[in-house]
């Protein structure tokens, strides 16, 4: 064996070990590993997809509309904020889709279309109307759903689900699917919590704080608003904060008359972490300001010493503690009645920041492991059969050179899911199907290269000149092929989604491990046999 062959050879070696390893993980044997092995080698594999493991289908819809609310209500409050430095005596309101501005007058007009040159503004008698265009209705709810996707995605990836498949769909709906799922009501939670924190004054001035009850039982929230609809100041709205006795259980739920206008809100926020009370061993969330939160809670602090500040985070009171005096720092604490896991849930959703949208759930389909099971089953058995049918035709077709073809069908195999595991790609479906398809591409590489060498030997050429002839002119057509079967599974990939994604993995791999499996593994064995000057014929 010349040094050429051998170091061939030599790397096929090392490229089968090292799927080995990398697949070791799928296999039983690998719990048996020693411990050492288990930690420090690839120890994650194959990930299996949800239609192969079982899993969460999940449909949303954006409620993009209410992203256009909220983008009006922050707009009332800056413009009502802005008016009050420049000193204007105006009185600042959300009527629907619009923002209403009274008294009317030159400098109010002038100084609202400096600041908000964005906005629609009319004037109508005593009163200026500012609106968003269509334009920007667009933008903004167009730019909710995106939002909307990249703030599960982060989440998702905070929670630790492998391999999520995570996309829009038409034009305000995102798919979720999350394979091998362990706490799906957890995970649905998770998801669909708003996640919108604001830092609230609560209102103990106003005589219906007072006309409140104490505390009423979880379901009485309805009653109790609409009994004091009528009362409740036009600045000012009913919140609830839930407390659950340690011992019994039992949940107790206190009405709260809080300022509608938030001071703050969890946009400003550079960290949250979860941290252990140590004298009572309770969880409370800590949490961060950014400098420019950090200042405005200490003027908000300041301003609003011995008042209560609510800790809102989606219209639920969380805390409303005494400020006693101003707080420099930018950090505070949200505590209440939760454990771990909750206080862990509530940092990733604030990490990941509030949906820009409330989403409303339109699917919810939970895939059992049995159906992933079935469908393993019948793809090992698809493949398994179409592998022994093409090795037993290839043996039978081109004799010698055909166990050479299935040796390289099986380096093909072996190799594509080394790489595959090395990825920690998710297998699907589609996957099992894009795997079969470069397997039949892997034989009809060979096929054409045997066919090649067949009219070299028939022109009289010696079995070493044959086969060098073969692979030559064969080269460029195998190569042209699988290249641009290699660009289609590239866009594929670009565009596709889920299952499609899956399938463009394993088709791509496939073609490119073919090449060289192809192309150098089957060359090297023919090139060891033509080692050898006694050969005169080649079995073929």
């Amino acid at each position: 064996m010349n040094k050429s062959i051998f170091w061939r050879f030599l790397f096929i070696g090392i490229a089968v070990a090292a799927a080995v390893v990398f697949f070791l993980p799928n296999t039983p044997l690998f719990k048996s590993m020693p411990e050492w092995w288990q930690k420090n080698m690839p120890n994650k594999g194959i990930v299996l997809g949800l239609d192969l493991q079982g899993g969460l289908h999940l449909v949303y819809e954006v409620e993009a509309d209410k992203a256009v609310e909220s983008t009006v209500e922050r707009y009332a409050y800056t413009i009502k904020e802005m008016l009050q430095k420049k000193k204007l005596q105006t009185e600042v309101k959300k009527s629907g889709l619009n923002i209403e501005v009274t008294p009317s007058s030159q400098e109010i007009v002038q100084a609202l279309k400096e600041g908000y040159n964005n906005l629609d503004i009319s004037e109508s008698g005593s009163m200026v109307t500012l609106k968003l265009n269509e334009k920007e209705r667009s933008f903004i709810k167009d730019n909710a759903v995106n939002q909307a996707l990249e703030t599960i995605r982060n989440r998702i990836d905070q929670f630790g689900v492998a391999e999520p498949t995570i996309h829009r769909q038409g034009q305000n709906e995102i798919v979720v699917q999350l394979p091998g799922v362990k706490d799906p009501r957890r995970a649905i939670d998770l998801i669909g919590k708003t996640a919108l924190l604001e830092f609230k004054i609560v209102n103990d001035d106003s005589p219906v704080a007072s006309q409140l009850p104490s505390s009423i039982t979880p379901g009485d929230e309805e009653k109790i608003l609409g009994q004091f609809a009528d009362k409740v100041p036009a600045d000012s709205q009913i919140l609830f904060e839930k407390k659950v006795n340690k011992e019994t259980g039992a949940v107790t739920k206190f009405p709260i008359l809080v300022r509608k206008d938030a001071m703050l809100t969890g946009a400003l926020l550079s960290e949250a972490k979860v941290t252990l009370d140590t004298q009572f061993s309770t969880p409370y969330v800590s949490i961060t300001f950014n400098p420019e939160g950090a200042k405005r809670f200490e003027e908000v602090t300041g301003a609003n010493v011995k008042k209560r500040l609510a800790i809102v985070l989606d219209d639920t009171v969380y805390s409303a503690p005494v400020i006693q005096e101003r707080i420099g720092g930018g950090s505070a604490q949200i505590t209440g009645s939760y454990g771990m896991e909750e206080a862990k849930d509530l940092v990733i959703v604030l990490k990941a920041g509030a949906l820009p949208a409330p989403l409303k759930m339109l699917q919810n389909v939970t895939v059992g492991p049995s159906l992933g099971t079935d469908s393993i089953e019948a793809g090992k058995m698809a493949g398994l059969a179409g592998t022994i049918a093409v090795a037993i035709f290839m043996i039978f077709y081109y004799r010698l050179s055909g166990v050479i073809a299935d040796f390289a069908l099986l380096l093909n195999i072996i190799l594509l899911f080394g790489a595959m595991a090395s990825m920690n790609a998710t297998l699907s479906l589609p996957g099992i199907a894009g795997i079969i398809l470069a397997i039949g591409m892997a034989v009809d590489s060979n096929v054409l290269m045997f066919e090649r060498m067949r009219d070299e030997l028939r022109a009289g050429k010696t079995p070493r000149s044959a086969v060098d002839s073969g692979y030559k002119k064969a080269f460029w057509t195998i190569f042209d092929s699988h290249i641009t079967t290699l660009i289609t599974a590239a866009v594929l990939y670009q565009f596709g989604t889920g299952p499609i994604k899956g399938f463009a993995v394993t088709l791509g791999l496939g073609v490119t491990i073919n090449l060289y499996t192809a192309l150098i593994g089957t060359k090297s064995v023919f090139d060891l046999i033509n080692s050898n000057s006694d050969v005169k014929k080649l079995s073929i």
